[in-house]
């Protein structure tokens, strides 16, 4: 779904939408991306968050950001920052202007009544860091999150546990990964396209 956050910045939302809007813990998944920077550069002024988890994977591009606080820095291609707002903090995401495409994701997660007023906290983690993992048959994992193949992502201590992978599968290919039972579990195609389910659903 078409949606304008911010100051102006178009959006494509994916849950939290007439369509979709029960993936609990998950409350919103956003996807922005384009080669105009009218579409973004508006960015997110200064803005508040409380009791729950703001994650931004970039692609493309740089997103500079400060909070009330006193943190700021910039996220970039491979980038990824994992918010806790916990008991409530402002920030701004304000998108640099680019002669190339923009292209980034931001996900919501809810806190649990337990930890909703827990001190705010950044993991602010650089695409270096990140841990790769080609397959023999060629898929590409990026182990954001979690634990896949032997291998765990930086982010870690959050509390719903989560897997958060960026995967490029060939033409042809597939992929497969166990999950906790209880947990929910959604994929994003933002290239290409695919079936999933084991009966090709």
């Amino acid at each position: 779904q078409a949606v304008i956050e911010g100051a102006g910045v178009r959006l494509k939302r994916s849950i939290a939408t007439a369509s979709l809007d029960h993936l609990d813990p998950f409350l919103l998944f956003d996807h922005f991306g384009s080669s105009k920077p009218e579409d973004y550069i508006k960015g997110f002024p200064m803005h508040p968050h409380r009791g729950i988890e703001t994650v931004t994977y970039m692609i493309k591009g740089v997103v500079d950001h400060k909070d009330s606080m006193g943190n700021s820095g910039s996220i970039s291609g491979g980038d990824v920052q994992w918010m806790t707002s916990g008991g409530g903090i402002m920030h701004e995401e304000m998108p640099r202007p680019s002669q190339h495409e923009m292209v980034g994701f931001q996900l919501w997660v809810n806190l649990p009544a337990s930890l909703k007023m827990t001190a705010p906290r950044y993991q602010n983690i650089a695409s270096a860091q990140i841990p790769e993992i080609t397959r023999e048959d060629g898929v590409n994992i990026r182990v954001i999150a979690g634990e896949v193949d032997g291998i765990r992502g930086p982010v870690t201590d959050i509390f719903a546990e989560p897997t958060y992978l960026d995967i490029t599968i060939p033409a042809n290919g597939s992929f497969s990964c166990p999950y906790e039972h209880g947990h929910t579990v959604f994929a994003y195609v933002f290239g290409g396209k695919g079936v999933f389910g084991a009966g090709g659903r």
